[in-house]
């Protein structure tokens, strides 16, 4: 054809085509380094943090600071300002959207190290079911939905996990693969958004405790008393192992399900709680008879006093953690 036109088409210097291919690509690598220096700077890190950032680093720290600013904006300096620990913001799946700086003080692990990630990696699978439990938005959340578009749901969530921890005895970092467990306790209150499911968020405090987190297993529940030993809170293993609801002993002294002839042993851990093991004794259960328990016990101190908050050394609570022995 052609011949036949007398028309042909323009040579192609193909020697130049890997020239141009190259300098193509080395253009868009440098538009696409400035862009992630630009979003880097924008990070509320110090330098010596951002400096160290790799690219899918600063884009997990991005969307989770864009969550975190869209979700609670104020909320978080007002937690940190009154508590001792740290802050964690989770998402109804368990991402850890955001934690306080401080984090570092009480697990080793760097905020830029844990935000972005599920909380799922991080904690114990003994426990998982029961972080899953406290991720589900109960039906009185949903409740408040009905009038407003973006509340805060008035019920809380308290709980105890055991996290990673790189500390060693001597509050140096280790490497995350020689990590120990950390017994946590976690205390908030959910944030549902009509307008999206993934608006909706779990704002929580979280204090390392001084309980083995040996205690923790699907053997064991954890509980809180009031200072004369009167349920406070109870967590869902409580009904398989011991038959109760845990709204049926709320109010109720431990006492009240102690064996009489093991009231001894549980006073003397009462009264030496600041962290105490109480040995073995018969805990009553629901369908009748005992079995037998141990119990571990650790006062939590009240908050850091503040301007808007008086010194008090009266103590919030005692937390157990107790052990059902098979």
């Amino acid at each position: 054809n052609r011949g036949q036109t007398g028309l042909s088409r323009p040579s192609l210097d193909l020697s130049l085509t890997p020239a141009i291919s190259r300098e193509a690509a080395r253009k868009r690598r440098r538009v696409e380094t400035d862009v992630f220096e630009d979003l880097s700077r924008l990070l509320p890190l110090q330098p010596s943090v951002r400096s160290h950032l790799d690219k899918p680093s600063i884009i997990r720290l991005t969307l989770s600071y864009i969550r975190m600013h869209t979700l609670l904006k104020e909320e978080v300096n007002m937690y940190l300002r009154v508590m001792e620990g740290f802050v964690m913001v989770l998402s109804t799946e368990g991402d850890m959207i955001f934690l306080s700086d401080n984090v570092s003080k009480y697990m080793g692990l760097t905020q830029t190290e844990l935000m972005g990630h599920n909380i799922f990696e991080y904690t114990h699978p003994c426990d998982h079911e029961e972080i899953r439990h406290n991720l589900r938005l109960t039906y009185i959340c949903r409740f408040f939905l009905l009038f407003s578009e973006d509340v805060w749901c008035s019920q809380k969530r308290d709980f105890v996990m055991r996290i990673k921890s790189t500390l060693t005895h001597r509050g140096r970092s280790a490497n995350l693969k020689s990590a120990t467990w950390k017994v946590l306790h976690c205390q908030g209150r959910a944030k549902v958004c009509m307008a999206s499911s993934a608006a909706s968020c779990f704002l929580l405090t979280c204090r390392p405790l001084p309980l083995s987190h040996t205690l923790l297993s699907t053997h064991t529940f954890t509980s809180q008393h009031s200072m004369d030993m009167r349920f406070t809170y109870c967590d869902q293993r409580l009904a398989s192992l011991l038959g109760y609801r845990p709204n049926e002993l709320l109010g109720r002294s431990i006492y009240d399900l102690c064996h009489t002839l093991d009231t001894n042993c549980l006073n003397k851990n009462h009264l030496n709680c600041n962290q105490s093991v109480s040995g073995q004794y018969r805990m009553m259960v629901k369908g009748g008879g005992y079995v037998w328990v141990e119990s571990h016990s650790a006062v939590i101190p009240s908050s850091r006093p503040s301007r808007s908050r008086p010194v008090t050394h009266q103590p919030l609570c005692i937390l157990t953690v107790t052990y059902v022995l098979r």
